[in-house]
């Protein structure tokens, strides 16, 4: 633990010689076109359809694209960025937990991380980011890709590196709410697998006349965690595990769309093997100030003890509404999110109702109230947040 918060300082201290006073202003996109962030953002960081087309294209607004922001050198194939991107997001919240045994917390900060993002070339873009703290742990690089957008003109982006294998479905990073998306964390037994973070590539087609985008990926399957000491290698197989998403556009205010995903992970020490299956329906729609999402998605494991042959089957559901006002131009926000989750495994067992309320101080801080119930056990959670990016 000291060597890793001895390696935090470092990067720390590197990033603060590199951006100097610039790191006091406003976050690292807004900062280098000189846009608002409301731009992307209807409440940051949840992402407009604007922001949504901006990412797709690698995080490069290719109309604002001028050769005076690069170091090119004289060499056609150097577009080296004059100054570092750079942004900090920082998140505190004030727990109030009635029916657990510390029923007051003071989570400040919950998170401090450090976020960069760019371009690398044409049509070449980067984005990645530091947890300097996470509930109190120095949690290291979660997001960090090179993305390639319209690969030799065809249409095709591929993104290769670490991302969440539940980011073309619902993005965990962009949520309002303290609250999360838990289906997408749920681990049965032993499994290593799930859909938050992993290491591989995704690969994004579009097709623009009939409003249809297919996302393929192939990952480890086994998280972010650090090297096997012995081995080196981040994956605990040779399996590799794959994902299809196939989502269709209803006129402009509709999307329905469905998940699959397929893999095996291998405890090599005893050669015993746990097959992994998820398959789901997700459909989301916008109706005036009403934005609603709702993602229902089956798990089925063969062997998550690694152990006696056992299948588990969980199912989870996810639904949320926003409700902002005066659209992109709202200062607040209401969010109702319910997750649900059953399993032959009774401690995954979980359902939650929660309203969130959010309040723009600025465009780059809000304010957040929200209170969960906990519908399994009977309990109550109340939280008081605040979000900002500089």
């Amino acid at each position: 633990m000291i060597r890793a918060n001895r390696l935090a300082m470092i990067v720390f201290t590197a990033l603060l010689l590199a951006q100097g006073a610039d790191l006091k202003a406003i976050p690292a996109f807004a900062r280098r076109y000189r846009i608002s962030c409301s731009t992307c953002h209807a409440p940051f960081p949840k992402l407009k359809e604007y922001g949504d087309e901006f990412a797709g294209n690698g995080m490069i607004l290719k109309e604002e694209e001028k050769e005076r922001d690069y170091v090119v050198a004289g060499d056609d194939l150097l577009w080296l960025n004059r100054t570092f991107q750079m942004g900090v997001r920082f998140d505190a919240y004030a727990l109030a937990d009635p029916d657990a045994p510390v029923d007051k917390d003071l989570q400040i900060p919950w998170g401090l991380k450090f976020l960069s993002g760019g371009t690398l070339y044409k049509n070449i873009g980067y984005y990645f980011y530091f947890y300097m703290s996470e509930r109190g742990e120095v949690a290291g690089i979660e997001d960090a890709y090179v993305h390639f957008d319209n690969l030799f003109g065809t249409g095709l982006d591929i993104m290769a590196g670490q991302f969440q294998t539940s980011d073309p479905l619902m993005k965990r990073e962009l949520r309002l709410t303290f609250e999360d998306y838990m289906i997408y964390k749920a681990r049965p037994g032993l499994s290593k697998t799930n859909l938050t973070y992993d290491r591989g590539l995704m690969f994004v087609y579009g097709v623009e006349k009939t409003g249809t985008d297919l996302v393929a990926m192939v990952v480890n399957g086994n998280g972010k965690g650090m090297a096997d000491e012995e081995t080196q290698k981040f994956d605990m197989d040779s399996e590799k595990n794959f994902g299809l998403r196939l989502s269709q556009s209803i006129a402009s205010f509709a999307s329905v769309g469905g998940f699959y995903y397929k893999g095996r992970e291998i405890l090599t020490d005893a050669q015993v093997e746990n097959s992994i299956r998820y398959w789901g329906p997700d459909f989301s729609f916008q109706a005036g100030p009403l934005e609603a999402t709702v993602q229902y998605l089956e798990r089925e494991d063969g062997n998550p003890s690694f152990a006696a042959e056992q299948t588990v089957q969980t199912t989870g559901i996810v639904a949320e509404v926003i409700f902002s006002p005066a659209l992109d131009r709202s200062r607040w926000f209401l969010t109702g999110l319910y997750n649900r989750i059953e399993s032959d495994l009774e401690e995954l067992n979980y359902e939650t109702a929660t309203i969130n309320g959010t309040y723009l101080v600025a465009r780059n801080l809000r304010l957040t109230a929200e209170y969960t119930r906990d519908l399994e056990n009977e309990a109550n959670r109340f939280v008081l947040g605040m979000v900002t990016g500089f």
